[in-house]
């Protein structure tokens, strides 16, 4: 599919989607910013409660009239933690200790979030809905369709590209190795999903017919003439957007972002659970190297969250986890809409 079809199917200007980025990075005014800019915001609500979902929407909508997307998690959680994290638990604490929190507790159970929050995504009617980390079900996507809302599914795999067609989304966004953030494989091994963006994105166009947007390693305007050679309708960029004006990433770690380089980053489920790139730190080193399992997702996202978020707030770079892709030599900072306008001149002049 030609870029401008696949703008025309999203009701935007141009075939650029900022990726959606749960945990703070992406705010409403990235959303907007990016939506103004004649591109498609994504708002992050994977974390987000009902009410949290309605409010940043309308908030997002007080400062555009431009069409933008939702995303959620759709799957890939566990409902219990399993097994006996005591080692874990015991690990997390020295680092707790040392930056005078309580010690972590362990859920017993954490109730799957989805069904309240897609019911606030289907009051929103978002112009499109973008998910991860599984499909959603044949009454969800019913539900969504009726609303007029065009759905994106993330695909790691061939495989999983043809089951996001037959389950009826619209887009493939075809996530590659180097993306930020975590991992959407949802059909076998996360491992077995490493597929360099180069190699994945032409065997899923050719696997499906619906349009495909290639996400991963993409930050400026020949990472988007690339995708285009590639075959795909559009891109998905995500870690430009981490320090431009309107992200909420807070300083200190993109300071460190813009330090970083190709190599800076890894993947690992040490911080949630769940494979994710991001900067790599001393304390997924030592979850890493400990030999001790790791809960599942969400459950070691929970366990860390008090830690990631005072590390975060002091700036304390051995146990912050700010996640991201391997483009981050390329990394600038700038307002979102020029972000947006180095992406549409590449796909303007290369096709």
């Amino acid at each position: 599919m030609h870029p401008s079809k696949l703008a025309e199917l999203l009701g935007v200007e141009h075939s650029v989607i900022q990726a959606p980025m749960a945990g703070g990075a992406t705010t409403p005014a990235m959303v907007a910013a990016v939506s103004n800019a004649g591109a498609l915001g994504s708002f992050a609500a994977a974390y987000l409660s009902p009410a949290e979902i309605a409010d940043g929407v309308a908030e997002v909508r007080r400062l555009t009239s431009r069409p933008f997307a939702l995303n959620l998690f759709a799957g890939g959680r566990a409902t219990t933690p399993g097994g006996d994290h005591g080692a874990m638990r015991a690990l997390l604490r020295r680092h707790a200790d040392a930056l005078g929190l309580a010690p972590p507790e362990l859920p017993a159970e954490l109730p799957d979030p989805f069904p309240a929050q897609m019911a606030a995504v289907l009051d929103a009617a978002p112009a499109a809905f973008s998910f991860a980390f599984g499909v959603p079900d044949a009454a969800t996507i019913s539900a969504l369709r009726a609303r007029g809302t065009v759905l994106l599914g993330t695909a790691t795999t061939v495989r999983e590209a043809r089951a996001l067609e037959a389950a009826g989304v619209d887009v493939v966004v075809a996530q590659g190795a180097e993306a930020g953030g975590h991992r959407g494989t949802f059909m076998g091994p996360f491992d077995a999903g490493l597929v360099g963006t180069m190699a994945l994105v032409p065997q899923v166009v050719d696997a499906v017919a619906l349009p495909v947007v290639a996400a991963g390693g993409i930050m400026d305007a020949r990472g988007a003439a690339a995708a285009r050679a590639l075959g795909a309708a559009g891109v998905q960029v995500g870690t430009a957007f981490l320090a431009c004006d309107e992200s909420g990433v807070p300083e200190a770690l993109k300071r460190l972002l813009l330090a970083a380089g190709e190599d800076a980053t890894t993947v690992t489920s040490a911080w949630t659970g769940r494979a994710a790139r991001g900067l790599a730190n001393a304390l997924a080193r030592e979850i890493d190297g400990a030999g001790i399992p790791v809960p599942p997702f969400p459950f070691q996202q929970a366990l860390t969250r008090e830690l990631r978020a005072a590390a975060a707030e002091r700036g304390d770079a051995s146990r912050a986890v700010q996640l991201a892709g391997q483009g981050l030599r390329l990394l600038r900072r700038r307002p979102a809409a020029e972000i947006v306008a180095e992406l549409v001149g590449g796909t303007a002049r290369h096709g």
